[in-house]
């Protein structure tokens, strides 16, 4: 008989409740993908991803207990590592305030969404880790994520402003990618 996986996963919980390194391992080894997913969307690299994913399941594990069995593991866990990738940026970089009119910002759109949906994931990834650590955060938070300015001004301590400046500038820079990435499959350069 095969075991249900929502039982597996349950049975995993609790041993990681009772702090069982069999259990813990498991649960890692479980969702060290789904992650680094998540992780490396904030990350410059797969090395800073894999940082950001250890600090996360530290926490995972610091406060499994405190995990309502009624909700969605998944959502938990996303959660978790979404807000240690915020912590780790705070940890290590400082946001450059830049602004730029706001009504420019709301009257120029420089990258939609069918456009995304062209590319390939890992060109996406790629390119959205290349952008500077503030721009890629609120790029994240904005447009994967779904948090509104206002959340991302208070989880990251800057304005309104500079939350919309840097989803401006991000999107900007994506878009400028894209066009170069779309000339050199094209075979035209210009440079």
């Amino acid at each position: 008989m095969v075991e249900d996986p929502n039982e597996k996963l349950i049975k995993l919980i609790e041993g990681c409740i009772v702090n069982d390194r069999r259990s813990q391992k498991e649960l890692y080894r479980s969702f060290y993908s789904l992650s680094m997913g998540i992780c490396l969307r904030y990350a410059k690299n797969r090395e800073e991803a894999a940082t950001i994913i250890n600090e996360g399941f530290f926490k995972v594990f610091d406060h499994i207990n405190s995990y309502d069995f009624n909700r969605p593991f998944v959502t938990w866990l996303r959660r978790i590592m979404t807000n240690t990738a915020i912590d780790y940026y705070r940890s290590t970089l400082r946001f450059v305030n830049q602004t730029v009119e706001l009504d420019i910002v709301e009257e120029h759109e420089v990258l939609n969404e069918s456009t995304l949906q062209m590319l390939h994931y890992q060109d996406l990834l790629k390119m959205v880790q290349s952008l500077t650590p503030g721009f890629r955060t609120v790029f994240n938070l904005y447009a994967i994520e779904g948090y509104s300015h206002e959340e991302i001004a208070a989880l990251l301590g800057i304005s309104i402003g500079t939350s919309k400046s840097n989803l401006y500038k991000a999107r900007a820079k994506l878009a400028e990618l894209i066009r170069r990435s779309e000339r050199s499959n094209a075979g035209i350069h210009n440079d």
